[in-house]
């Protein structure tokens, strides 16, 4: 089953770009300069950042549906992303060497099934998963903080 995995747009944190940090505070989010790699994974570029960059942390909606399952947490986002990523048949770097809980949703924004296991393994699991009708797309999260990784869908 091919599937495509992509970030979140890059236009919605835009505005936050270069805001202060007075400005961040307003809308409940912190300015970082990256310490080390990995540890700051963006969830546009689906790359970690590079010691050094600015990221900003944040709060963000990444389940809106209404239902039991509607859902936010803390995401990092690079101020030096340019477009959203989006792999094709592939998993994105940032899965790589992290422990993943991949989230199976119906058509509703119910959840439908769900697993815990390392992000080089997500692959088989993804296929098979796509390929049940009552699954309508997977979200992924890193399992130790809990934070939304990405949504794969069907491509």
């Amino acid at each position: 089953m091919s599937y495509v995995v992509t970030g979140l747009p890059v236009a919605a944190f835009q505005p936050l770009f270069g805001l202060s940090e007075a400005e961040l505070a307003d809308h409940g989010a912190i300015r970082y300069t990256v310490a080390a790699k990995p540890g700051s994974p963006c969830r546009i570029t689906l790359e970690d950042a590079e010691p050094g960059e600015s990221v900003l942390l944040l709060n963000y909606e990444h389940h809106a549906e209404p239902t039991p399952y509607r859902s936010n947490h803390a995401i990092f986002v690079r101020e030096a992303a340019l477009e959203t990523a989006r792999f094709e048949d592939r998993l994105p770097p940032v899965f790589q060497g992290r422990l993943l809980s991949i989230r199976a949703f119906g058509q509703a924004g119910m959840m439908v099934d769900a697993e815990v296991l390392q992000g080089a393994e997500a692959e088989p699991l993804i296929q098979a998963w796509l390929e049940r009708p009552e699954i309508a797309y997977l979200h992924a999260h890193n399992a130790k903080r809990g934070c939304y990784s990405a949504r794969i869908e069907r491509s």
